[in-house]
């Protein structure tokens, strides 16, 4: 199973220079899992640079995947996972899922770039 967290989306979208980092993660649908926090955080940031008919048309291929909403159990993990690796709350929720779902996490976010069961690659 395979977490993309948003800034994978976002590459992913703009065809950036790690666009191909993540589309094995992305295309592999059936191996996808979506936090809803990443919903919530691609759609805002396409909203504003795309437009909302642009960013819901994004949205599609997010829903590929299975979308997995914020739990209490997940929750908790998440605060306890922001304590020891000092995530801010979205990215914790983001690792709390992926955990949740024995999972891989695709990112070029620098906070999870040590964290063990993380595919890193640095922004281009």
């Amino acid at each position: 199973m395979n977490v993309v967290d948003s800034s994978g989306w976002l590459e992913y979208f703009a065809d950036g220079s790690n666009a191909d980092f993540f589309a094995p993660a992305i295309t592999a649908e059936s191996h996808l899992v979506v936090p809803t926090i990443c919903i919530y955080e691609v759609f805002k940031r396409l909203s504003i640079q795309r437009g909302n008919d642009q960013a819901l048309q994004a949205m599609g291929l997010l829903y590929r995947g299975q979308i997995i909403p914020l739990s209490d159990e997940i929750a908790l993990q998440a605060a306890l996972l922001s304590l020891e690796h000092k995530l801010p709350m979205a990215d914790s929720i983001i690792l709390a899922t992926t955990h949740n779902q024995a999972a891989a996490l695709w990112t070029q976010d620098e906070h999870f770039k040590d964290i063990p069961g993380v595919m890193f690659v640095e922004k281009g």
